[in-house]
């Protein structure tokens, strides 16, 4: 497969890689079906992007994508750097329509931009306002707008809550994923009673805490636990039925490095259950609510990363999904009906090539969309991953990518033809 780097909008075909073809057989999938059309729907001069891989960035109808603009790259957002939020009008040309700003984003998440789940055209994002962190929700259909006093993170099915960290604190402890403008009042104390995970009612606009950091540090077995670490929550997501969520507790050592449990919760915060207590839990995603697709190591008896599916319960059933083919370290989703698994990798050889790619799970057999260049330039807290996202349906993939000088935009995979 030819790597994309093009400056061209249109459409561009690119057959499917080696890998692709070596591990499918042509009974399994014809071959003229091993082709992917993929087009950027930005451009320059503004760059633009959407983040992680686990919000709805397609409206209902799969015609308006959501993303972000910006008029630079290449370095950490300031207090007062103000990106503007919009959508792609894929029936208009690649239009793009201008919804609002936001003082409240990073490079890997954004400003947790998002269709507010169960609504038909209304949208949110995080921002900033005074001294606080809050939520802006806005109808893109009649404009009507309202603001919640709280930022969010994960948002439920029903799109009535949300939970979320303390975005300060991550700002203090991960650069790259919380936002600045805040500082941490808690900076000093290793394990505050004052913060963690809130609950907020996005109908009323009421929060509570409802799992604080310091019952967190105290609950269970801290793998490699020394003086000095410092205890923070980051990468919430509701289960498809609402019933309960995932977050990660992160601690955070004196020289940088950090380890990570991987917990559960029903959304009041009571229930608690450590399903990944080895302090090794990355990537992750509900392949329904009772299951969770998450990245762990140490799992087969030695140091190597996998994707493994874990029973939503402490002690539960582990199963190894994809060992040597689905990437062990990309960002996972389930396509609908759970048969096929939408990854990507990190820059690979000397090219820094990212290959967004799909896992058939029964098969075993994995399908390469398309290689994207990663210049160099793009690293650390300021690299594009692609994180790519499915539509609505399940038949678009749209990703975060580097579109020659154009920078960081957002490109559409056409997956049609192999998840009809």
């Amino acid at each position: 497969m030819m790597a994309v780097n093009t400056n061209r909008r249109d459409f561009v075909k690119h057959t499917a890689g080696l890998l692709a073809m070596a591990t499918l057989n042509r009974n399994d999938i014809a071959a003229d079906e091993l082709r992917f059309s993929t087009r950027f729907i930005t451009t320059g001069p503004r760059h633009h992007w959407f983040g992680y891989y686990d919000k709805l960035q397609f409206d209902p109808t799969n015609r308006y994508v959501l993303g972000m603009e910006v008029p630079f790259e290449h370095r950490s957002p300031r207090a007062d750097d103000v990106i503007q939020i919009g959508m792609v009008d894929l029936h208009d040309n690649d239009r793009w329509i201008g919804l609002g700003e936001s003082r409240a984003w990073n490079w890997q998440q954004g400003c947790m931009l998002q269709w507010l789940p169960g609504a038909e055209s209304s949208v949110l994002w995080n921002d900033r306002e005074g001294d606080r962190f809050v939520c802006r929700i806005l109808d893109v259909k009649t404009n009507a707008a309202r603001t919640i006093a709280h930022p969010v993170y994960s948002v439920s099915p029903d799109g009535k809550s949300a939970v979320t960290p303390d975005f300060r604190r991550i700002a203090d402890v991960r650069p790259g994923y919380g936002y600045t403008g805040l500082p941490d009042p808690f900076g000093s104390d290793l394990a505050p009673a004052e913060t963690g995970i809130f609950h907020i009612d996005l109908v009323s606009g009421k929060s509570k805490l409802i799992l604080s950091l310091k019952n967190i540090a105290a609950t269970g077995d801290i793998p490699n636990a020394e003086p000095g670490i410092k205890h923070y929550f980051n990468h919430l997501l509701f289960s498809p039925d609402g019933s309960r969520f995932i977050a990660l507790h992160r601690w955070q050592y004196p020289n940088g490095k950090r380890l990570t449990r991987l917990l559960t919760a029903k959304p009041d915060g009571t229930d608690l259950r450590i399903v990944i207590p080895n302090g090794y839990a990355s990537h992750f995603i509900w392949r329904d609510s009772q299951h969770i697709l998450s990245q762990s190591k140490e799992l087969r008896g030695n140091d190597d990363w996998g994707d493994f599916l874990f029973e939503d319960r402490e002690d539960g059933r582990i199963e190894e999904v994809g060992h040597g083919v689905l990437d062990p370290s990309g960002h996972l989703s389930y396509l609908p009906g759970n048969e096929w698994i939408l990854n990507d990798t990190y820059p690979q050889g000397p090219e820094r090539l990212q290959t967004p790619h799909l896992y058939h799970v029964a098969k075993g057999k994995r399908i390469d969309l398309a290689h994207f260049h990663l210049p160099k330039e793009y690293a650390g807290e300021w690299r594009v991953d692609t994180h790519p996202r499915l539509s609505r349906d399940g038949r678009t993939v749209c990703i975060d990518a580097v579109d020659g000088t154009n920078g960081r935009q957002l490109a559409l995979i056409d997956i049609s033809s192999v998840v009809k």
